[in-house]
């Protein structure tokens, strides 16, 4: 079992930066594939970034060069370095933990808004 719990959203102008961040507990956090998601209001949850128990990255086309995933397990965290954020970023970004094939583990998200 898993907790993950965001913080770090808020609101900015275009242009801006924020850095999230997910903290882990419950589990060995070493162990899992990381990811963080987004959600807005009408459209389909999408995976932003991806980053596997071996450190391996994977972004979403839509924000590659602009956003940075990353963990450090020794404080069972994983980040997202989100720069230059765009007012299409605006949603509720979602952490969650995995292993294999599927993310089990979700945390209960956190708004960030991009204002134009």
């Amino acid at each position: 079992q898993v907790q993950l719990v965001e913080s770090g959203g808020g609101l900015v102008q275009a242009g801006a930066s924020l850095k999230l961040s997910c903290a882990a507990s419950g589990s060995t956090f070493s162990s899992y594939n990381m990811a963080w998601f987004r959600q807005d209001p009408g459209k389909e949850r999408e995976s932003v970034a991806t980053i596997n128990r071996r450190g391996s990255t994977y972004y979403a086309n839509s924000v590659k060069g602009r956003f940075t995933i990353s963990r450090d397990n020794a404080k069972q965290t994983v980040y997202l370095e989100m720069n230059s954020l765009k007012a299409e970023d605006t949603a509720v970004y979602y952490c969650a933990a995995g292993l294999i094939a599927s993310y089990m583990y979700w945390g209960q998200g956190t708004q960030v808004t991009v204002s134009s």
